[in-house]
């Protein structure tokens, strides 16, 4: 969805033409996997945050096109809403001080970025889901100018054939509310997480992400509040999940899966699976055609942007144009600060690198559905959610994340040869939140029970606390 096109409007001779230039690449992708032309190489590392312009009343702020010409930075981009903008990172190669390295370019970004909002007397955050966000603000005037958000809010609407979109959400409470466009979108903001892997590694790696998808949902959960309503302590999950809901609707050749979810089961052979399926079962949403040659992937790439998987495979290129292939993590919410968001990763590297590595394979002790019923009980219900882990024992994930998944995460990293001190701090980070309970979501949620459901004072003193750069799990009430 990175891709800009040239039209909002499409025919039927655009669509087939798409239709033409996707299956010609995909089946060169299928050759790419089985001849192993993917570069090697170790691991490397990348995030995007997407986060809010907010006015002095931490409201919403539509301004992201002033706020982009004045940073005038190519790591810094649109987003869905005026509201929303993306700070991209520098690939790292995941070895010595990568960790420091990604947390200090992050954080000198997100200075810049601060300052730059503050002269347009507005400021920044980095949350889940913004407490003070209100139903009437995700509408299309607040949509961002560019092509793509207006085609695609165009194409689902033509498969739901003009059927509003009905949010559902049973949580600590119940929100029901039906919705015209696909502007809720916008109120999920996160912090996704990339790893680049080894070609020979791929499907061990993607499995794993699966299966650790629950510690991070629960570790980083940092959206509790929704239009005023208590509801998961990660909303952001199921807020995306129905906010471009198709299934059920389109072409009947198509099954009735998901834009987003959690996937449809593990990799078996290579993560040409998860494009397969991407052709077969996916109904085309933006047939804009290039005139590029099949071996930059354009029509596959722009398709797989339309097919947001919690785990997300996706198709890169090096710089002298040999492909790659990472991972994109996208569980994790965005915020409290940029030494948590750090931490976060340092988790799911450590954890997901032991697991790819394990001698037996995860996979076969944990049934994806297993997996599955894992993550979305994590994001329900957080640190307090009661999981499955490989040994087939229920646990307490806070008990699982202490005693079990943090000294993994540690061998994970060690193993990587990542600086020692960085190890320490990052992962200590994780273990002071967990023991003491306090992730976003818990913060927000204590800070409300004393202070009164006031949703522009909570986006307030969490801003505030945001910019002290202290770690979520020392924020006072």
């Amino acid at each position: 969805m990175g891709q800009e096109i040239r039209s909002a409007h499409f025919t039927g001779r655009d669509f087939a033409r798409f239709q033409r230039s996707l299956c010609a690449e995909t089946e060169l992708l299928r050759q790419w996997f089985s001849q192993q032309r993917f570069a090697a190489g170790g691991s490397v590392a990348g995030f995007e945050l997407e986060a809010w312009l907010v006015d002095g009343d931490y409201s919403p702020a539509p301004i992201n096109e002033a706020f982009l010409e004045r940073v005038s930075s190519n790591w810094v981009t649109p987003e869905l809403a005026r509201f929303n903008v993306e700070l991209n990172g520098q690939p790292q190669c995941l070895r010595g001080d990568a960790l420091r390295v990604l947390h200090d370019e992050l954080s000198r970004n997100w200075n810049d970025c601060c300052r730059v909002a503050g002269e347009l007397d507005a400021d920044l955050v980095m949350i889940g889901i913004l407490p003070s966000v209100r139903e009437q603000q995700l509408t299309l005037a607040n949509m961002s100018g560019l092509r793509r958000y207006r085609a695609l809010n165009d194409q689902v609407f033509r498969l739901r054939h003009g059927k509003p979109l009905h949010l559902d959400i049973v949580g600590r409470e119940h929100l029901r509310t039906t919705h015209y466009d696909v502007m809720l979108e916008s109120a999920t903001t996160s912090f996704q997480i990339h790893l680049q892997v080894e070609p020979a590694t791929a499907v061990r790696f993607y499995n794993a992400s699966l299966i650790v998808s629950a510690a991070t949902v629960a570790v980083s959960a940092n959206s509790p509040y929704l239009f005023g309503a208590d509801l998961w302590d990660e909303t952001r999950i199921p807020l995306f999940e129905q906010a471009v809901e198709l299934g059920g609707f389109g072409d009947a050749a198509h099954g009735p899966l998901r834009r987003v979810s959690f996937g449809t089961g593990y990799a078996r052979e290579s993560l040409m699976e998860c494009y397969l399926e991407n052709a077969e079962h996916f109904p085309v949403l933006l047939p804009m055609t290039f005139d590029t040659a099949p071996e930059q992937m354009s029509h596959v790439c722009l398709h797989n942007g339309t097919i947001w998987r919690w785990n997300r495979p996706l198709i890169g290129f090096e710089d002298d144009g040999r492909p790659h292939v990472r991972i994109e993590h996208r569980v994790v919410a965005g915020g409290p600060t940029v030494l948590d968001m750090i931490a976060n990763t340092a988790f799911y590297y450590g954890l997901v690198h032991y697991l790819a590595r394990m001698p037996t394979r995860p996979e076969d002790d944990i049934a994806f559905a297993l997996a599955r019923d894992n993550f979305y009980a994590a994001a329900r219900f957080g640190l307090q959610a009661t999981i499955t882990w490989l040994d087939g024992k229920k646990a307490s994930l806070r008990t699982l994340v202490l005693e079990q998944l943090l000294p993994l995460a540690r061998i994970g990293l060690q193993t990587l040869e990542l600086d020692a001190d960085d190890i320490r701090c990052y992962l200590g980070i994780i273990e002071d939140r967990v023991r003491s309970g306090q992730n976003g979501s818990a913060w927000q949620r204590a800070y409300v029970e004393s202070h009164g459901r006031d949703m522009q004072s909570l986006a307030a003193a969490y801003t505030e606390r945001q910019h002290s750069g202290v770690p979520v799990h020392q924020w006072s009430v």
